[in-house]
């Protein structure tokens, strides 16, 4: 069975997959004002996850790094980078060890995957 890192046991829905009511969970603040999360996946032996960000209008994080790959993908607002502002529907994936701000002017919620591999299509 999987667990979630909020130690909620994810029960099967079809054999070989597990749900999860995301709306249930609480948001949780990070290390950064203004930026609230709800993880609904960890793997805590690779450092694999998939977490919720809502960022708070004007919010903004200074320069930093992951380990792993970046997946960000944009559920609603606009979410913004030292290079440019993705919008609702869009897709950005970063390289292990990139550098990149990230802040919001009117606040959004974004998926984050983070992952050790990562394969895009063009």
């Amino acid at each position: 069975m999987i667990s979630s890192a909020v130690g909620v046991a994810l029960g099967p829905d079809v054999e070989g997959s597990h749900f999860l009511d995301a709306r249930d969970l609480q948001w949780q603040p990070s290390d950064t004002p203004g930026f609230d999360i709800v993880t609904l996946f960890e793997n805590p032996s690779t450092g694999e996850s998939t977490v919720l960000m809502r960022v708070e209008p004007g919010a903004r994080a200074a320069s930093h790094s992951h380990d792993l790959f970046e997946e960000i993908y944009v559920l609603d607002g606009e979410f913004s980078d030292e290079a440019r502002t993705y919008l609702r529907g869009q897709y950005c994936v970063r390289s292990p060890g990139t550098l990149h701000t990230a802040a919001s002017e009117n606040g959004c919620v974004v998926m984050l995957i983070y992952r050790n591999t990562v394969v895009v299509s063009a």
